[in-house]
Formats: C-alpha cells, structure tokens, sequence
C-alpha cells in the first residue's frame, strides 16, 4: 500500500460529494491522480482499477432502494469506466473492474488485517442488493458464509434514525451514536420485537415509526429526554443483533480474530462490546471502515485475484506529507512569524500544560475518518471546560466528546474493558473510576472515552509529547480531536492547516517542526 486518501482532502467538500444517491456520477479524481503520482504511475500503466460497486447485481426495482434515483444511480455505475478514463486521462477503461460491494468492504479488512485467518462482518446501509456480509477468509480466499437481502439493513436504520433526529443522513450517525449515552434504552422491548437476527446469519429489520417515540426534529432543534432515549435503545439493540451475528459467524468458523468494515463497523461503542462480550480473542476494524475505505478493499481484491502479494495495512498514515523545507516555505509565502524549537515535543507540551489548545500538523494525513495524531487539535485533559472550549472551537454540538491520547503502556493504568491496543480510535473503553476526575475533558457522560493508544516504535514524537506532558502535569493523556470545524473535512494541507489557525481561536499552530503562536500572528 503506497498511498490512500479521500478526495474530500483535496476537494475541500465533506465526503467529497453530497451524500445523496444522485451525486454518484462524482468520482474520487484529485486522490485518484494524487495516489498515481505517489506510486510513480501514470493511467496507462495500471493493469486495473476497482470500482466497488457492481451494476450488473442491481435488481430493478428491487426492495430498499431509492425510486426516484435508483436508475440513475445504476446507470452512473454501468458509466464509470468512461468517467474514468476521462478523468485519467490515458487509462483504458477496459481495465476498470467491478467489484462487488461488500466484496471490497470485505477484502479491505480481511486482507487489510494482520492475520492470515479470519472471520470477517461487514454490515452498512445497502450494498446493490444486500446490506451484510459474513464471510471467513483464509490465506486471502474469502467464502462468503451469509448475506442479508434488502430492504432489511442495520445501516439503514441507523441513517433513518439519524435523519429524524435532525441530522444529516448518511452523514452525521456518529451524532446520534454519542446522544445515545445522554438517554436510557426505554424503548428496547420494542426495538427488540422489530429489530432481530433470524439465526441462519442475517436478520429482520421491520418499518419503525420513529414519530411513535419522539417526534421529528429539524436540523438545529434541540433534542429531549425521548430523543436521546430513542437514541439509547436503538444503540442497544444494535449492539445485541452485531452479537447474535458474531457469535452465528464464531459457530460457523471457530476464526480466532474478527475483521470488520462498512459504516457499521464505525460505530466504536458497539465495537467495543463485540470486544468484551463476543466469542472473538480479537476485534479488528479497518480505520477507513465507511465507504472510502472500499477503494483499498477492491484494489486489494484485485490484486489478490491477479496472484499478487498482498501484504497487511502498515498503518493510517496513508496520505499527503510535506517536508520540512515545504512546510518553512509555506510559512514563509504566508509571512508569519514562526520559530523552530530546539526540542519540541517539550516546547508543545510545556503549552499544553498552560492550557493552550494546539493545531497539531505532523506527518502524512490520516486515512479514515479518525484524528490520530497527525491533523490533531490537542488540549489538556484536566481541563473540565476544555470539552465546551474545543467544541466552540470546532463549531460544533456541545454533547460530543473528545478523545484522549495515551501511550499504550500506560493505557490499562486509566483504561478498561476495550482494546489496549487501540491505534486507530475505533473502541471505547471505561475510564476508571480513581481517573475520572482527573482527566474530565476526555470522559463522556457514561463514564467511556474513545482512546487513541500510541506506540513509542510507530509515532516516536507523539510519544515523547505525551512523556513531556506527563512530567509537567502528572497525566499521562493529552485530549486528541480532529483539526477541522464543522461541517469541513480534517485539515490536510499547509494551507489548510493556515486558513483553520487564522479563523479559528486556536492558541499555537505546530506545522512539522515549526511553531507558530496566536499572539505574534496578530499582535498590534
């Protein structure tokens, strides 16, 4: 794996398109032509190019789709090689390849992961036809062992739910994910009777009137109690029917380890009680889980079916990276005033333990949707305002949390339940009691944060941060969330990194080895 990233990076467009079933004549092209210069290669040199979505499986007019698009849709995938080729200026679109949906969600956890055995589940909103894959792959060949037909889909659900609370489908659900701790599962007695796995490996979902448990609400109306109790018991019952198919696929497989994708497998509260309550010794979950993270699953696919090595993900940090002479001109062209610091890791924390929030730009982007140390907003976690200030900073609902940072050794001192390897911030885990009053700003209402566990061999300079930190502060956790506000993809360029510092009120901006503070920038 040479290169990844989203063409919401380089576009400046969340997801990079609308996420509306018209929007899918518009292709990935900046990534594609950047992911090509990085490797080297120009279009015609590719021996295929994976679209993961295969037209040909479409039943017309089959349940769970969209009328007024579905054709369009289907007739913008049939296209797609011509879009690409015209795109790609000197690609032959006869090697553009149609992989199967949860085919490519599949690959890109089961021949992404570290293990040469796996069960691999894949559960999103809708595929062509299906909406779930339960499979078992063994030294790279996947058998496919149960797949749930539409209309029935878990994700679906979850984007229904999430647009009568107010948010955007297909877009906001982790919105609703984090709400669901503010409420109690009052309602899961009924979500139970229709929402239910059938035990051969798929399950029902029946018509849910959502108005029945709390009404409608407008983007920007404040929820209620039953909004959020809606939102728990939903939660809940999704978790249990994740189970029920975990353990129906563990019965089937006898698989040590369970890889997971699709935008289900984003959802890192029940990933963690798949964790803990699962018949698996490990959970894994690829860090681009949504739909982005098929265009790794289908190259994958392809290159597996060509008889070509495929070797496990190294890591996220898969995108656009800059050296430290670009990033000094950058500054320059930009004429701030900026200083390179003897030791910055303790320049960085010795700010952070005077309660400065820090615009953090390190490295090659993350691939994924999940801040991990690379094009990070960084604060102190003891802080109890500082979940209220950085959420004012993003532009965004009070009741989301922010993340801690932790170096994995020191992890299971703070940290229960989850994962203790957790480097791609896809669980939850308990904080303990004795260290919840210590680092407020990271603890959720349920007492759970969403860690990022660092490694010293993989990320040297955060390591070193968090060792400063510590030594200054006696905490051993630095809050992590995303450099970005609302509504904007995560910071990836110096530009953008620049233009987020300049409108945001962030205290110090640490591009590579530079520093630049709020204070000079626009002193007088």
């Amino acid at each position: 794996m040479i290169a990844a990233a989203e063409e919401e990076r380089f576009s400046r467009r969340k997801h990079g398109k609308r996420p509306v079933p018209f929007a899918a004549w518009e292709l990935p092209e900046l990534a594609a032509a950047w992911c090509l210069e990085q490797a080297g290669l120009r279009p015609e040199d590719l021996d295929g190019v994976a679209y993961s979505y295969d037209p040909q499986l479409v039943v017309p007019g089959g349940p769970g789709q969209d009328e007024r698009w579905e054709d369009l849709r289907t007739t913008y995938a049939h296209r797609a090689p011509n879009f690409l080729a015209t795109a790609l200026p000197g690609l032959d679109a006869a090697q553009v390849r149609f992989v199967p949906h949860h085919i490519a969600h599949a690959a890109s956890a089961g021949l992404a992961a570290p293990y040469r055995e796996s069960a691999v589940l894949v559960c999103d909103g809708r595929g062509e036809a299906v909406s779930h894959l339960a499979g078992h792959y063994r030294d790279g060949e996947l058998t496919v062992l149960a797949s749930q037909a539409l209309p029935h889909s878990l994700g679906l659900m979850y984007e229904d739910l999430t647009q009568h609370l107010g948010f955007l489908r297909s877009s906001d659900e982790y919105k609703v994910m984090a709400l669901a701790s503010y409420g109690e599962p009052r309602f899961l007695r009924e979500m139970r009777e229709l929402v239910y796995a059938t035990g051969d490996g798929g399950f029902r979902v029946e018509p849910i009137d959502w108005s029945v448990y709390a009404k409608a609400l407008g983007k920007g109306e404040k929820w209620t109690a039953d909004h959020a109790d809606l939102a728990a018991s939903v939660q809940a019952r999704l978790e249990e029917v994740l189970l029920d198919l975990a353990t129906w696929l563990h019965e089937r497989t006898g698989a040590r380890y369970l890889t997971m994708a699709g935008g289900v497998a984003l959802n890192c509260v029940a990933n963690t009680r798949l964790f803990a309550e699962g018949p698996f010794e490990e959970v894994w979950v690829q860090p681009a889980a949504g739909d982005s993270g098929t265009a790794l699953g289908g190259a994958l696919h392809l290159a597996q079916a060509n008889g070509d090595p495929v070797t496990p993900m190294p890591g996220a940090a898969l995108g656009r990276g800059w050296s430290d002479e670009e990033l000094g001109a950058w500054l320059d062209v930009a004429r701030v005033p900026y200083e390179r610091p003897a030791d910055l890791a303790a320049t960085v924390a010795a700010e952070l333990a005077a309660d400065r929030v820090i615009a953090w730009f390190q490295g090659r982007a993350e691939y994924g949707p999940r801040a991990l140390g690379r094009r990070s907003l960084l604060a102190h976690p003891g802080n109890p305002r500082n979940t209220e200030r950085l959420n004012d900073v993003k532009g965004r609902e009070q009741f989301r949390p922010i993340a801690p940072m932790v170096l994995a050794e020191r992890a299971p001192m703070i940290f229960g339940r989850g994962p203790m390897s957790s480097p791609y911030m896809l669980f939850v885990h308990d904080v303990r009691p004795e260290w919840r009053d210590r680092i407020p700003a990271v603890v959720h209402v349920d007492g759970t944060a969403r860690i990022q566990t660092v490694e010293r061999g993989r990320d040297p300079l955060l390591a070193r941060l968090l060792e400063e930190f510590e030594a200054r502060t006696g905490l051993p956790v630095v809050v992590n969330t995303s450099l970005n506000t609302a509504g904007r993809p995560m910071v990836d360029d110096p530009r953008d990194a620049l233009e987020c510092f300049g409108s945001a009120p962030v205290d110090v901006l640490v591009l590579g080895p530079y520093v630049v503070r709020r204070g000079a920038v626009f002193a007088g």
